[in-house]
């Protein structure tokens, strides 16, 4: 059993259900494969099944070694037996292999006990080991004693294998379903692996459990950071309501075993709750225009929680990600800065922490790697963006398990701007100057100098990388940096799990950026607060289509700025939960609930017995006493007062 888990996997389909494509991606990453094949070359003349072989050699890499035991049958048996354990091998596929065992050349023979003995040693096999096999159980009886023979060996060697192995997947129209779980560590569910291509992965899959091979994951996986509840400062004439409060909690390390790649089927918001809570807002009892821009918040809100009347978020976590880059990207900023920032967030102390306690959100401070000058070589390994990606998932998981209804994510590592930058200028064609805000020292001066240090460190990045590929993970290893690519599993797991998230500043839309390289359905899930005249948030969100709410030009820091205003969004979604249709639009007219009377309080106000203003006869009496004639433009009041 291999430490995460689990070692052989059954993967099952029909014909053309995609089930080898989902076995191969599975074994994508390991660094060793040996592919067995199993079927015969058949009949030379057979031009469809010479296509069908080639189109498989065609697709494996060529760091792939084959072995092919269609020869002998029995001869897969001896090929698991003398695996080393720092192999993987694909075999594909069964069918193929029961087929050479029921030729007349290899009877008569046992095929019972060949079944055993391949099931003996799949179970002793010291490699990791992916079989694939066709699922021939849901077609009809054949009609040949052939054809009946062939499925009865096929459908006991299915059983037979799909005992001895760990995990078994059912692969239909390119979309796996796991049917049996791995054993992981400390019996926890994982995640499973999406395939190459477009198959889904859901959130109730999240949730279930599925392997992955992947040895890339870190051994033992990182545990996650605490999560931090902090209370408000009171002022100096108030009690103190509570202590500062311990960390309410910290979930115990659970690994996904996820495979991150691109052409996750990720869920989307509910396309109709959002308009319908949108057209709600029409009919309210409001006595002015209504909430203006702010309609947006209920229709995300609505989508994201799926009812056309959606309430307040009452859970919120702010995420404060924590990694700094090297080199000239941190120009101008103070060594230690980032780690006083953290340890001042931990402490309950600083704007971030504060504005967390007002808002009665938990915090959790992410200690992300720190990532090489992106000048002269890559910020990260491509084994340490995998185990980024699957952190940031995993706290996305944490999160949604504890019950929270929305995630703010913030950032406060330095050198963070210009890897947005260059995460920026290397996914949209940006140019380093137009995206790199103004470097703003501690005493509150621009420094210039430090500016051109950044935007040079963007270039010299950019021209080292001009020939790389610039897939999501190639722009993470080559550019983005710890912070970034665990904001993107963040992104990627939240939306798995259908949990919004707040943004404000340059890593999240950044990580934005490249999670719509991941899963295009990430960016649906995200809310942009305030830009802050941020040029690199401006030109994510304009591409990303996120519009933000406000334009306060608040600098507090990423994530500060959404927690400034998140008081204000919950009071717009409380507001419209809770406001009643207007009545002549068929709402109630007694609001309160009570069929009584309204009171008249006309009997209460003492009768008016001046002269009747609207009587048609009514003329105005003179003045008494002397006095000016008031004639035309002399007219004046009768007190005889005058302008001097």
């Amino acid at each position: 059993m291999s430490v995460d888990g689990w070692n052989t996997v059954l993967v099952l389909g029909g014909i053309r259900s995609g089930k080898s494509e989902f076995a191969e991606s599975l074994v994508a990453d390991a660094p060793v494969v040996r592919y067995v094949a199993t079927a015969p070359e058949g009949d030379p003349e057979d031009t469809e099944w010479a296509t069908r072989l080639a189109t498989h050699r065609a697709r494996r890499p060529g760091s792939w070694t084959t072995e092919e035991t269609a020869g002998e049958p029995r001869r897969l048996a001896d090929v698991l037996a003398s695996a080393e354990p720092n192999e993987t091998l694909l075999v594909d596929d069964l069918g193929g292999w029961v087929t050479v065992l029921l030729d007349p050349e290899h009877q008569p023979a046992d095929d019972v006990a060949t079944i055993a003995e391949l099931a003996e040693a799949i179970r002793a096999c010291a490699a990791r080991v992916v079989l694939v096999s066709p699922e021939v159980g849901l077609s009809l009886v054949p009609t040949t004693p052939l054809g009946r023979a062939f499925t009865d060996a096929l459908g006991a060697a299915n059983r037979a294998v799909a005992d001895a192995c760990d995990a078994v997947a059912l692969v239909v129209a390119g979309q796996p379903a796991w049917l049996k779980p791995a054993a992981v560590a400390a019996s926890a569910p994982s995640a499973p692996a999406s395939a190459t291509g477009r198959h889904a992965v859901t959130a109730d899959q999240v949730r279930s459990a599925a392997p992955t091979l992947d040895d890339t994951a870190p051994t033992p996986e990182v545990q996650l950071p605490e999560v931090l509840t902090h209370t408000p400062p009171v002022a100096p004439s108030q009690e103190p309501r509570n202590p500062w409060a311990a960390p309410t909690m910290a979930l115990p390390m659970v690994a996904t075993g996820l495979v991150i790649q691109p052409g996750m089927e990720l869920p989307m918001p509910d396309e109709y709750a959002g308009p319908q809570a949108v057209d709600r807002l029409a009919s309210l009892d409001v006595p002015g225009a209504g909430l203006g821009v702010l309609d947006r918040v209920v229709g995300f809100a609505a989508a994201t929680q799926g009812t056309s009347t959606p309430s307040a978020w009452g859970s919120v976590r702010v995420l404060l990600v924590n990694g700094d880059h090297a080199g000239g990207a941190s120009a101008g900023t103070v060594a230690g800065e980032s780690a006083r920032r953290a340890a001042q967030a931990r402490a309950g102390r600083g704007a971030l922490a504060r504005l967390a306690a007002e808002a009665g959100a938990s915090l959790q401070v992410v200690d992300t790697p720190a990532a090489a000058p992106m000048e002269t070589q890559p910020a990260l390994t491509g084994e340490q963006v995998e185990s980024a990606l699957r952190y940031g998932w995993r706290l996305a998981e944490q999160a949604a398990d504890a019950g929270v209804q929305l995630l703010v994510l913030g950032a406060c590592g330095a050198g963070t701007e210009a890897a947005a930058a260059a995460v920026l200028a290397a996914t949209a064609g940006a140019e380093p100057p137009s995206v790199l805000g103004r470097v703003i020292t501690d005493s509150g001066e621009i420094d210039d100098a430090a500016w051109m240090v950044r935007c040079a460190a963007v270039r010299d990045a950019l021209h080292r990388t001009r020939r790389s590929p610039r897939s999501a993970k190639d722009v993470l290893a080559e550019l983005g940096g710890g912070d970034v690519a665990v904001a993107t599993g963040v992104l990627l797991g939240a939306t798995a799990r259908r949990v919004p998230v707040l943004l404000d500043g340059p890593v999240g839309l950044a990580a934005g950026m490249i999670s719509r390289d991941l899963a295009g359905q990430a960016r649906h899930w995200c809310l942009l607060a305030d830009h802050g005249q941020h040029p690199a948030v401006r030109l994510a969100a304009d591409v990303l289509g996120l519009e933000p709410l406000l334009d306060l030009r608040l600098d507090l820091g990423e994530g500060a700025n959404a927690l400034v205003a998140l008081p204000m969004l919950r009071s717009v979604l409380a507001l419209a939960a809770a406001l009643p249709v207007h009545p002549s639009l068929g709402g109630d007219a007694d609001p309160d609930g009570t069929d009584e009377p309204e009171p008249d309080y006309a009997d209460d106000e003492p009768a008016y017995t001046g002269p009747d203003y609207t009587d048609p006869e009514f003329v105005e009496p003179e003045p008494a006493g002397p006095g000016p004639t008031r004639t035309g433009a002399d007219e004046q009041p009768a007190s005889g007062w005058r302008a001097g």
